[in-house]
């Protein structure tokens, strides 16, 4: 499947490939457009929209992108995806950058990637992907699973 959302990403549009590639779709395809264009295009190639708003797998209810993707893909039942999904809402709703105390360490870190890599969103998702796995196995080890 393709997925599209805008481009210059930061937290949740780099957090939810990592979700979707090891969780959803191994062979997924990243597409990052002008924030003006994701509609258009997602219906012109077929991909699936995410971070945007009015889409389902978008801030809905207040959740952010990552908590609709786990709610839409059944993945609730994963204590480590939803203490991860706790950390990644943090970093991306300013209002609630204080609920998680991992949070602000998420925050700087994907904006640091940002920073030294700009709109080179492949790049991104490559780079911060181990940062994503180690942080889920330290999600699950702190959640009481091996």
């Amino acid at each position: 499947m393709k997925w599209i959302t805008r481009e210059n990403a930061n937290v949740d549009r780099i957090a939810c490939p990592w979700l979707i590639k090891r969780f959803v779709d191994p062979d997924a395809e990243f597409v990052y457009v002008n924030r003006g264009d994701v509609m258009r295009v997602a219906e012109d190639s077929g991909a699936i929209p995410y971070d945007v708003p009015n889409v389902e797998l978008g801030h809905v209810d207040g959740r952010c992108s990552f908590e609709s993707i786990l709610l839409k893909y059944d993945l609730l039942g994963d204590k480590g995806l939803v203490r991860l999904a706790e950390i990644v809402h943090a970093a991306d709703v300013s209002a609630d950058l204080n609920s998680s105390p991992e949070g602000a360490g998420l925050y700087a870190i994907a904006h640091g990637f940002g920073l030294l890599h700009g709109t080179n969103d492949h790049l991104k998702i490559e780079l911060e992907t181990p940062m994503y796995d180690a942080l889920y196995a330290w999600c699950l080890h702190t959640s009481g699973v091996s």
